[in-house]
């Protein structure tokens, strides 16, 4: 029913729909009418022949649409949950990528002074990317917008992961540019990209364990990584939106499923090199203790 309901409101014509979905028309007008039924509202009105959504049809798609993507990713065994908190995994060929989201207070016990450091500074910025208390971090954040073309990175820090990983020149040339799709498929990618939109919307902050393979500056090769991603919500100067992240490797990863072969083939790579001394905040909290 609610892949006849998509479809449809894709497509706006009933024989497209059918065409799609290998159905009939009666079938896909019962999904409809049953879709309705159950919700209560109409979904579709016609006009001269031609579908249109309602306004609770147009309320309801995109919920529609992330039940869809879910399920589709679900029914592969590429997402589920490990403490009520996200876990995604997918591979293709030599390509691995899993994803473990983690508890936000586990940053306060973590190694890492630059990760405690960037979200203190975050929550006293108040998400304001120019904020002054952020300015301290800012060269290891990377910042994204969400266009048309779907996530974007408008900024990257000089000192930031990514920039330390490709260098500087890759990088510069990467702005602008969408995020690319991976190779798991288009829902996979949609879950991915799920993170970004809640923590923008929200406007509040996420901590994930990333495991991957990634290209070598200068090479062919790839190298297997682990890195912690602080994700923050932010504002630009005119109040637009955006997600900042920072990336920080980490040789202590929380993802369940890895075997031990898996974590026998993590490449070590540099930390950023942050000043402890430069962690204005964490001597501040400190200093309160």
């Amino acid at each position: 029913m609610i892949r006849s309901f998509t479809t449809l409101a894709r497509t706006l014509n009933l024989s497209h729909a059918v065409g799609e979905l290998n159905s009939t028309r009666q079938t896909v007008r019962r999904h409809i009418a049953q879709l309705e039924v159950m919700r209560g509202q109409e979904l579709f009105f016609v006009k001269d022949r031609r579908y249109e959504l309602t306004k609770a049809g147009e309320a309801a798609l995109p919920e529609a649409l992330d039940l869809l993507m879910r399920s589709k990713v679900w029914a592969r065994g590429q997402t589920g949950s490990h403490g009520a908190l996200q876990y995604l995994k997918a591979q293709e060929g030599d390509w691995v990528f899993y994803q473990q989201q983690q508890p936000m207070g586990s940053i306060w016990t973590d190694e890492s002074v630059l990760l405690r450091e960037t979200f203190r500074a975050w929550m006293m910025a108040g998400a304001e990317i120019e904020s002054t208390c952020l300015a301290h971090v800012r060269p290891f954040l990377m910042v994204y917008r969400h266009g048309e073309a779907g996530w974007i990175c408008v900024e990257f820090g000089e000192k930031s992961a990514y920039v330390n990983w490709f260098g500087l020149d890759y990088a510069r040339s990467s702005i602008g540019r969408p995020i690319a799709r991976l190779p798991a498929g288009e829902e996979f990618g949609r879950m991915l990209d799920q993170s970004f939109h809640d923590v923008q919307t929200t406007q509040m902050a996420r901590l994930d364990h990333v495991y991957t393979r990634m290209p070598v500056r200068y090479d062919e090769s790839q190298a297997t990584m682990v890195y912690q991603r602080l994700m923050m919500g932010g504002f630009f100067p005119d109040r637009s939106p955006a997600v900042m992240t920072l990336v920080v490797p980490t040789a202590n990863v929380n993802i369940t499923d890895l075997d031990e072969e898996q974590r026998a083939a993590i490449t070590d790579i540099d930390r950023p090199e942050f000043d402890p001394a430069d962690a204005i905040f964490e001597k501040v909290a400190r200093a309160s203790d």
